[in-house]
């Protein structure tokens, strides 16, 4: 497993030239950037695992969780290793980003500031197809924990494909609240009801965010013809955090990414059009069976913003769906609304 371990430290706190390429309007750390480079890693330690022989291309975010506010600048070190591999054509790649030691050793504990994963795929430069790789072998204690962690989210990922909604239908709780949500709208309309909808209610379609942009070769990958997974991190989380900022009338926190897969590839030349929109604030309007409103008198909450992705082939006009991301952030509650469907 140590065999795949690469890293690479940022000297922000030391280069004034690099810096202005990381800043956002904040003068914070632009985490979009940050993504790009996390895939960029990605790739780099999966070729150390599986060699220059196949085509490694990225196949889903399994997820981004900020550990600690980067609020300060510093000298970032970004590395990672594959965790899990079977000796199929996929493999899991575990990063994490963290303050740089001054001294050259692992960062400690306390300094971790983001973690990820992703999952890549090995396949044949000719045809394109799956191809095995080789498995990993743990040799210490803790590869072991990282491998059966890799193991359990790999048994995560199958189970919830087959929970999706494009394959099952809603349960029971999901059900009622939906049904309940119905309800709900139906008082709002009722001029006998004397529930009416509070000025903070909106609808999710009065959130919505939509860009559409011409996908140009500099952002390609080092195969020469797709757009790298990273640069679509970078434009969907840039979106989803307009979205939640135009939403909240303030500044949103990252707090994570949900795993999202990478559906369709983006080839250079194509029309990427993406579509930001809230889709949950917490509490709820119409609390769930479990009715946890155990946020209900925090001084933030938080926002969720789905970013739906599709692609364009602009000489033959057919429309592809390549991903769906799901931002959380934290807003403060002063600016926090509830949301209808």
């Amino acid at each position: 497993m140590s065999d795949s371990y690469h890293s690479v430290v940022l000297p922000l706190a030391q280069d004034p030239w690099l810096l202005d390429t990381y800043l956002n309007s904040s003068g914070h750390i632009r985490l979009g950037t940050i993504f790009m480079d996390l895939d960029a890693l990605s790739g780099v330690v999966a070729y150390k695992h599986t060699g220059d022989d196949v085509t490694t291309v990225t196949a889903a975010v399994d997820r981004i969780a900020i550990k600690r506010p980067l609020t300060e600048i510093c000298d970032l070190e970004l590395s990672g290793q594959v965790t899990y591999a079977t000796g199929r054509s996929s493999m899991e790649v575990s990063l994490q980003v963290a303050k740089a030691s001054k001294e050259e050793k692992r960062p400690a504990k306390e300094d971790i500031v983001m973690t990820c994963g992703f999952t890549m795929v090995s396949l044949d430069p000719g045809t394109k197809k799956p191809v095995p790789i080789n498995p990993i072998k743990a040799e210490t204690e803790e590869e072991q924990r990282l491998y059966e962690a890799g193991e359990h989210n790999s048994k995560i990922r199958k189970e919830s494909s087959q929970k999706s909604l494009l394959k099952t239908s809603p349960n029971d709780e999901e059900s009622d609240l939906i049904h309940a949500m119905w309800q709900r709208q139906l008082q709002y309309h009722d001029p006998n009801d004397p529930v009416r909808q509070p000025d903070n209610v909106f609808f999710m379609d009065g959130t919505r965010v939509q860009t559409a942009a011409i996908m140009q070769p500099q952002y390609r990958n080092r195969h020469q013809f797709m757009i790298f997974g990273g640069f679509l991190l970078k434009q969907t989380f840039e979106l989803a955090f307009c979205c939640a900022a135009a939403f909240s009338h303030s500044r949103p926190v990252f707090v994570s990414l949900d795993p999202s897969d990478f559906k369709h590839p983006v080839p250079v030349g194509s029309v990427l059009y993406l579509t930001a929109t809230v889709v949950y604030t917490d509490p709820p309007i119409v609390g769930s069976a479990s009715g946890d409103n155990s946020n209900s008198n925090a001084e933030y909450t938080r926002v969720q913003v789905r970013v739906d992705s599709k692609v364009r082939d602009v000489e033959h006009g057919d429309v592809k769906p390549t991903g769906q991301f799901n931002y959380t952030f934290t807003v403060p509650r002063l600016y926090c609304t509830y949301k209808t469907p």
